[in-house]
């Protein structure tokens, strides 16, 4: 008898973990495989690396097929099933908590690559890798604020705008100076440089010169920050309406439904999509052991922060504000974390991110609708930090010297760039130019941690989804007096519905839910 209650109880188990033990081994089996593949397929071999992608390119696009819906389903079902006073309640203690939790983040970052110097810990120059984006913090930060009021809702779904200066372009030749004792046509010239003097073939530098204009330009993408807003706005509105507005409350709940639906469907395909994607980025890896050695002080600091906001700070927070176990709650985000981690996108991860706080750490519909949205647009407490990093690293690089004033500055607009960080891989290299354009270093020093940034952009998409799954759990706890009183609204507006339709009059109502009539 004992047995055979062991037996059902693991069962059981296995049975309610199922989809976390399959993206567990979907990690283990797509790391394995990309190793394994690095002796048989060469990093350049572009087609092979592309093929292999495929089944996680088409996770990618489900779950990207499915924020739009997801998101402005959400929360306007959210906002227009809240009273004004109690989503004003709660969106004041989520945005407070997600303000804090990343200027603790943006400070752990700090005080780690202030401690560590990994700028200094070099033994060779690191490699510049790829190209950076052209930017000014202040065109960057206006970018953000002018997404947030689309001017065409339809092209919000697929488009964002952004600041586009253009620069006059000044060619500088090089001074030359042909070499001696030289016949026919062959020349040799001499390109001086900052340290040394070699024997090159002059080749001109084309640089920017003074800005000849600046306007907008789109740029393919969803406008999730537009989006967010309007549905905010549109569901506050629609809840002000009363029962003119619950014809569309209606559509907005069954649509929302609907996508919920779909995301389970998804979510059985996710350990395959997810196998792949980590096996082609590991074999599409150059020089790996070069890489890691010249960043890896980097890489520790970064890692090591990240380690200590997740396993510390944000468990700290969320029993302080609800007494209850962090680590059991954060069992029950595990598969919404390894598919941020294989993802490398906040946004991509909404759907299972939802899924898992409503089925798996029961937080109610109601605050996950309306907390999560927001938090994969706004909350990126890995991003902050490995920003506040980033930056102070390429000081160090470059031997810059930081006072204590650019040192806040650094925290504050860290802190604020992550904000606006659009959930999307690599968003932060994007916010990066607000940072250093903030304390006057080169944006285009961003190339020095390009080749190692995918990397660590899963780790820190991870932490973000964590800290938006932990705010749901603290916003939830802290607001359930006041989704009880909607639930004890809800059910006396119900049976006086009922009463009304039975030709009755209701006298009393009390807060069990019990009803008395009289003739």
């Amino acid at each position: 008898m004992g047995n055979r209650q062991r037996s059902e109880k693991c069962k059981k188990i296995i049975k309610d973990n199922l989809l976390v033990l399959l993206m567990i081994l979907a990690v283990i089996i797509g790391v394995s495989m990309g190793l394994g593949l690095r002796s048989q397929v060469s990093a350049d071999d572009k087609k092979t690396i592309f093929y292999l992608k495929f089944p996680g390119d088409l996770l990618l696009n489900m779950l990207k097929m499915l924020i739009l819906p997801l998101i402005v389903s959400s929360l306007i079902s959210a906002m227009s099933g809240l009273k004004a006073q109690a989503s004003g309640r709660m969106g004041f203690r989520t945005l407070i908590y997600y303000f804090v939790t990343t200027f603790c983040a943006v400070i752990i970052g700090i005080v780690l690559v202030v401690a560590i110097e990994p700028g200094k810990k070099r033994e060779s120059a690191i490699e510049r890798s790829g190209s950076s984006k052209a930017a000014e913090g202040l065109s960057s930060l206006l970018d953000l604020i002018r997404n947030c009021f689309p001017d065409n809702l339809i092209s919000a779904c697929f488009q964002k705008v952004e600041t586009k200066p253009q620069y006059e372009k000044i060619t500088i030749y090089p001074q030359t100076t042909p070499a001696p004792n030289m016949t026919g046509n062959s020349t040799i010239t001499i390109e001086t440089t900052d340290t040394t003097m070699s024997m090159t073939t002059a080749a001109p530098k084309v640089i920017e010169g003074k800005l000849l204009s600046i306007g907008i330009e789109i740029q393919s993408g969803m406008n999730v920050l537009g989006l967010v807003v309007f549905s905010l706005f549109f569901g506050g509105i629609l809840a002000r309406l009363g029962e003119k507005g619950k014809p569309l409350i209606d559509v907005f709940d069954c649509l929302h439904l609907v996508t919920m639906k779909l995301i389970n469907l998804v979510i059985w395909y996710s350990p395959i999509g997810v196998t792949f994607l980590i096996a082609s980025k590991l074999v599409a890896m150059e020089r790996p052991a070069e890489m890691f050695t010249q960043l890896g002080f980097y890489m520790l600091t970064v890692l090591v922060g990240l380690a200590i906001h997740a396993f510390i700070i944000l468990p700290l927070v969320y029993f302080i504000f609800t007494r209850k176990n962090p680590y059991s709650f954060m069992y029950g985000m595990l598969q919404a974390l390894l598919t941020a981690w294989g993802t490398a996108s906040s946004s991509a991860t909404l759907p299972i991110t939802m899924n898992c706080l409503e089925e798996r750490n029961h937080v109610d519909p109601r605050v996950t609708m309306f907390v999560t949205p927001i938090g994969a647009t706004v909350n990126m407490d890995g991003t902050a930090l490995y920003e506040a990093v980033a930056a102070i690293f390429i000081a160090q690089y470059l031997d810059e010297p930081l006072n204590f004033g650019q040192i806040v500055i650094i925290s504050l607009t860290a802190t604020a760039a992550a904000i606006g960080a659009a959930g999307v891989p690599s968003a932060g290299l994007v916010t990066m130019a607000i940072v250093l354009s903030a304390v006057g270093l080169p944006v285009e020093e961003v190339r020095l941690i390009l080749a190692i940034d995918w990397f660590l952009d899963r780790f820190r998409t991870a932490v973000n989804v964590l800290g938006d799954s932990y705010g749901a759990g603290i916003v939830n706890h802290l607001s359930r007096q006041d989704l009880e009183e909607m639930d004890l609204e809800e059910n006396k507006q119900k049976y006086l519905t009922e009463d009304k339709t039975n030709g009755l009059v209701n006298d009393s109502y009390d807060t069990k839910g019990d009803h008395s009539t009289k003739m």
